[in-house]
C-alpha cells in the first residue's frame, strides 16, 4: 500500500453573502385585495375585519395603502387625495353620513386592527397627516367627517400622536381660507361630547398647541375678541372661558416681570403707579386681581434672611413702607381693602417666616393709610379667612382693642 498523502485543494475560502431579493412592491394589488374583501362583505365592518384579520395580506409592506382603502375606498395618487387606478368600494370613511353615529364603527373597526397589527399605527399616523396637509382638495361635508374621525381616535385612544394631526393644520393656505377654524371647531365639539375640557387642553399640550390656539384663526380674525365670538357662537364657553384665563395668565406674568423690573430698579413710586395703571387698563385686569399681583410682586422683592426674624420683619415692612403708595393708589375701596388683608393673611399661613409678622404687617399698612380701621374690625369680627382664622385673630386682638378705645374715646 502507498503511503503517499492525498490531495487537498489549497487556497482560501471565500464566504459569500446571500443577498435578500426584494418582490417588486405591487400596491395596486394590494389595494384591490382590501377593496375585494369589501365587496365580498357589503362593507359589514365585523366581516371584514374578520377577513382582514385571516388574510396573508403584507400589510407591514402596505401599511399606508390599507389606510387609503380604508379612508377613500381605494388608492390615492401621491400627495394627492385623486383616487388612483385600481378597484375601489362605497363603504369608505369619507361614504358615510358625516354624523358620529355613521363614524364610530369605522373608528372601532381601525381600533380591532390595530390591537392584531399595532405596527400600522405609524401608517394611520401617516395617512391622517397626508390627508389634514390636503383639506382643502376636500369637499366641506368631507372635511368634518374627518374632524369627527379625528375626535373620535383621540377618545377611543387609537394611541395617535398629537403633533401628528395638529401641527399639519397650521399650513398657511389652509388657515389663510378659514378651513382649519372649521375643522377645529367640529374636532372640538365631537371630543367633547366624550371628554372634559381638561382632557382637550391635556391633547393640546402634547401637540405644543395649548398657547397658541389663535394661529387656527386666519391672521385677519387673530383677536382676542374673535376668539370668543367665534366659539360662544359655536356654543363652546368652555374653550372660550380657558383661553381668557390663559390669556389673563400670560399677561398677569408679564405685568409682574415688569412691575418686579421697576421695583429692583428703585424707580419713583408715582411713574410706576403710572405705568401699573397703564397696564391693568390695557389688559383689562379686575381691580381684585391688580391688589393680589401688586402684595405677591412686593413680597417676591424682599431680600429675606435664612433665620433671623427680626431682619425679616424689619425688611417686610421696610418694602410695605417704601410701597405704600402704590398700594393705596389701587386699594380703592373698602372691598379692595378687605381683599388686601385676605391676601397679607393667605402669605402669612403659608410662609412660615412671614407668620409671626401678621399684625406688624396690618399695623403698618393702618398708619400708611392703606388700610382703614372699618376694614381691620369688619375683618377681625367676621371678614377673616379660614386659613389660620384663629391665630391671627388673636394676634391681631391687641391691636383691634387699641382701634376700640381710640373709636371710644372720640
Amino acid at each position: 500500500m502507498s503511503s503517499k498523502e492525498k490531495p487537498t485543494l489549497g487556497g482560501q475560502r471565500i464566504k459569500t453573502r446571500k443577498r435578500n431579493i426584494a418582490a417588486p412592491l405591487d400596491p395596486t394589488a394590494f389595494a384591490d385585495a382590501v377593496v375585494q374583501i369589501y365587496l365580498d362583505n357589503a362593507g359589514d365592518l365585523e366581516l371584514v375585519a374578520k377577513s382582514i384579520e385571516s388574510s396573508d395580506l403584507n400589510f407591514s409592506r402596505y401599511g399606508d395603502t390599507f389606510f387609503e382603502v380604508v379612508f377613500t375606498g381605494g388608492r390615492t395618487q401621491p400627495g394627492t387625495i385623486k383616487p388612483d387606478e385600481g378597484e375601489r368600494h362605497s363603504y369608505s370613511v369619507l361614504d358615510c353620513e358625516p354624523k358620529r353615529e355613521a363614524i364610530l364603527p369605522y373608528v372601532l373597526y381601525i381600533q380591532k386592527t390595530l390591537r392584531r397589527r399595532p405596527f400600522l399605527i405609524k401608517n394611520l399616523e401617516n395617512v391622517t397627516r397626508k390627508f389634514l396637509q390636503s383639506l382643502e382638495l376636500f369637499e366641506e361635508n368631507e372635511r368634518k367627517k374627518m374632524a369627527i374621525f379625528t375626535a373620535l381616535t383621540f377618545s377611543q385612544k387609537l394611541a395617535l400622536t398629537p403633533e401628528t394631526v395638529f401641527q399639519p393644520l397650521l399650513k398657511d393656505s389652509l388657515v389663510a381660507k378659514g378651513i382649519v377654524l372649521n375643522f377645529i371647531t367640529d374636532f372640538f365639539k365631537e371630543y367633547l361630547r366624550d371628554n372634559s375640557l381638561d382632557d382637550l387642553i391635556s391633547l393640546l399640550k402634547k401637540a405644543k398647541m395649548e398657547d397658541n390656539l389663535l394661529d387656527f384663526f386666519p391672521t385677519a380674525k387673530r383677536t382676542p375678541e374673535a376668539f370668543s365670538e367665534h366659539f360662544m357662537k359655536e356654543g363652546l364657553v368652555a374653550v372660550v372661558e380657558y383661553n381668557e384665563k390663559k390669556m389673563f395668565e400670560v399677561k398677569l406674568k408679564e405685568i409682574k416681570s415688569m412691575l418686579t423690573t421697576l421695583i429692583s430698579e428703585e424707580t419713583d413710586v408715582d411713574e410706576v403707579v403710572d405705568t401699573v395703571k397703564q397696564q391693568v387698563k390695557e389688559a383689562k385686569f379686575p381691580d381684585i386681581e391688580v391688589v393680589r399681583m401688586l402684595w405677591d410682586v412686593l413680597m417676591d422683592a424682599v431680600q429675606w434672611s435664612g433665620k433671623n426674624q427680626q431682619q425679616n420683619a424689619n425688611s417686610a415692612l421696610r418694602q410695605v413702607k417704601t410701597w405704600a403708595k402704590l398700594l393705596n393708589a389701587f386699594c380703592s375701596t373698602g372691598k379692595l381693602e378687605l381683599e388686601l388683608m385676605y391676601k397679607v393673611q393667605v402669605q402669612c399661613y403659608e410662609d412660615t417666616k412671614l407668620m409671626k409678622l401678621f399684625p406688624e404687617i396690618v399695623r403698618s399698612l393702618y398708619d400708611l393709610d392703606v388700610l382703614a380701621e372699618d376694614t381691620i374690625l369688619l375683618w377681625f369680627r367676621k371678614g377673616s379667612n379660614p386659613k389660620g382664622r384663629q391665630t391671627f385673630v388673636k394676634a391681631l386682638e391687641p391691636f383691634v382693642n387699641w382701634l376700640e378705645e381710640a373709636e371710644e374715646e372720640e
